[in-house]
Formats: C-alpha cells, structure tokens, sequence
C-alpha cells in the first residue's frame, strides 16, 4: 500500500510539474506576443523619413534576425511586418531599391526580401548591388507564379532563395524559418580565425570550429605535425588547418614501411574524392610504423588530427638540425594565422563561385571543409600554396 501511494504521489508531482510548466511558458508566449504587438502598433507611429522616405521600421526585444524588405505594393510590406515581427523578427520595409541599398550601407540585416518585378530598380539589380556592398547579408527574391523561373536564375548572382506569392501567415514563418536555419548553419561552418594552444588530451569534440594546436607539438610549413615520443620516435600527421580545410577525407596512402625520407620530401597523400593531396615530411629518417586503424577509422579525425590520429611515425636520423625549421608554440599560431589570412584574400579575391550555394566566395570566410566545395583550379592552388611547402 505504501508503495502504491509513493507512485501515486510521485505522478501527481511531475503531472503537476508538467501543468506548472505549461502555464509559465503559455504565460510567457502570451506576454510576448502582447510585446510585438505593441511595438508593431507604437513603432508604426515613429518618422523615419530622415534615413528614408517610405521606410517604416518595427523593432522587436532578442530579434530571431533583422530583416529589410524591398517591395512596391504596400499591401505585401504590411504583411511582412505584422506577421514577421509577431514572430519575432525585427522588420525595416522599404518600396524602392535605391532605398533598400542606402539602408544595407547604414544597417546590418541578416536578409533582404526584395521584390523581383519593380518601376525603378528590378530584384535582381538590388539582389547583385546587396551581395556587392554586403556580401553577409542573405537576398530572398520575392515573385509571382509567372517569374519563378527568373527568381531561381537569380541564385547565380548571390540570392539564398525565394518567396512565391501570394503566401498564407504560416506558409511565410514557415519558409523564413527555414532560410533562419540555412544562414545559421552556413555561419557555423565558417571558420574563424582564432587559434588555440592546447593540452593534447584536452582537444576532443569541439563545440566551435577554431582552430588548435597541442603544446609540445612541432608544425611544419606544409601544415603536417610532428610529436616526439617518449622511445624517440616521431609521430607525423596533419595539422588542424589541414584537417578543417581538407573536409571529408576518402582515404590515406600511407608511406611504405621501412623507406627513408629527407625532410621537405613527399611522406603520404590526402584523398578526397579524385582530388590527392600531398604532405611533405616535416623530418628526415626512415618510416618506422603506419597507423593501419586510422586508415580504417578516417572519422576518427572529425574528433582531432592529433593525438593517435597520427598518419606514420619516423625514426628520425637529424632531428636536432632540422627541428628549427618548424615552428611550435606562438610561431605554430602565427603560421596558422598568416594562412588564415591568406586563404581568406585568395578566397575573395580569386574564387567566383562553388558547388555549394550557401558557400559565398566574396564574404572572404573560410569554411569548414572549404576544399570540398571548390573548383578544380581553385582546390589546386590552395594545395600548391599551402601543403605542398
């Protein structure tokens, strides 16, 4: 009986819990949108002809982005502000192209929505002149039925998507939810140019995408990492910046056992797909062991390249002359740095396009996995230039 009762209890509190809980947050949902609703009433009423004539703003508390829509009809920037901004969206509208650009120039957006057919400026002309000034920002093109097709060539100058007209509420917080989560796994994947030294056993599963270097460890130019073990042999594999702007390997061939290497010579070979990657060996000696259970767990090296995700160990046979040839400590994180930077001007510079459309070569961001998005010519110079050193 007594254990009966403690169940029953035990039900009535995570019931009563679960009730408690719903409450607050119905609560919490019903005092925000009260809040939206209020600024989307006051704001209306504020004058911002000073910063553009026809532009009318709505600013909400924590915005999910903030959002510039372009459009000559009133009646569809109505829209976008009393149903974005109830859902949490901070919204600017505007109803020419030459207004919506003053304002890219003044303001960070997350988006513009631009309409695609307009008297004075078309959507593409403001989608290429937004991708010129702000690359960062995201253009969705809005458009009937009938120019669906121009909507999508649109994507070649930079558009992420979209919006068909006419949409319901639902269809329009569905869709901008969707391109919300798009841009956000894009930054996610950018890489910043932030490098760390850290303990080897410390670098696991990161939660960001920066870049680490394990004290002790050597880097050589070419981007390998050499470690002395504790019988003297040197443990060899690539460096974080190989690892995170390679991507996705296919496969590794491994040097022979027992052949003898001089430092700045060709030691193994990073596949990805039909690309092949050479690495130079950082030190001279003769290959005293090949990591056979990382050629056959190649994802190991999504969790770290370091550690005993070495490619090959070297019985080294000139160590104490060739070690000042490769940086460790603040030198290794300024040789990550340098390329960093590098990559980064080449990327902007000189890459027009890549297979994947979240990837924007004019923002001049380096991404996670940058070599498995670009063009052949492009992958080739970024291997000349960075790991065939």
């Amino acid at each position: 009986m007594g254990i009966l009762l403690a169940i029953l209890a035990l039900i009535v509190f995570i019931l009563a819990d679960f009730i408690i809980r719903r409450i607050i947050k119905t609560t919490a949902e019903k005092k925000q949108r009260k809040e939206r609703e209020e600024a989307l009433a006051e704001n209306l009423k504020l004058d911002f002809s000073h910063e553009s004539k026809t532009l009318k703003r709505v600013e909400v508390k924590n915005p999910k982005a903030k959002i510039l829509t372009v459009d000559d009809e009133e009646i569809i920037l109505s829209s976008f502000r009393k149903i974005l901004v109830i859902a949490g969206y901070s919204v600017d509208t505007v109803e020419t192209g030459q207004e919506a650009l003053g304002l890219v120039q003044k303001h960070n957006y997350d988006f513009v929505f631009t309409d695609l057919k307009m008297p004075a400026m078309s959507g593409v002309d403001v989608c290429k002149s937004v991708k010129h000034l702000r690359p960062d920002i995201d253009v969705i093109i809005i458009t009937g039925y009938a120019s669906v097709d121009t909507a999508v060539e649109t994507m070649k100058f930079g558009a992420m998507d979209y919006v068909e007209k006419p949409f319901t509420e639902d269809e329009l917080i569905a869709m901008v939810n969707k391109f919300l989560i798009k841009r956000q796994d894009r930054i996610k994947k950018q890489l910043k140019a932030k490098v760390h030294i850290t303990n080897m056993e410390s670098i696991g599963v990161q939660d960001s995408i920066d870049f680490s270097i394990p004290g002790g460890v050597f880097i050589s130019q070419g981007h390998c990492w050499a470690a002395i073990n504790d019988d003297g042999m040197v443990a060899v594999g690539i460096d974080d910046f190989a690892n995170k702007i390679i991507g996705k390997i296919s496969s590794i061939e491994m040097p022979d056992l027992g052949v003898g290497v001089k430092q700045g010579q060709a030691l193994f070979t990073i596949k990805q797909n039909d690309t092949s990657i050479p690495f130079n060996a950082p030190i001279s000696g003769r290959v005293h062991q090949i990591n056979k259970q990382l050629a056959d767990n190649l994802q190991e090296l999504e969790r770290t390249p370091y550690e005993n995700n070495w490619v090959c160990q070297i019985d080294a046979s000139a160590l104490d002359e060739e070690l000042s040839a490769l940086k460790i400590g603040q030198s290794a994180v300024n040789l990550f740095n340098d390329d960093i930077n590098r990559l980064s001007a080449y990327i902007k510079k000189s890459v027009s396009s890549t297979t994947d459309e979240n990837r924007i070569p004019a923002d001049g961001h380096v991404y996670l996995g940058e070599l498995e998005v670009l063009k052949k010519n492009d992958i080739n110079t970024i291997v000349n230039d960075f790991f065939k050193r």
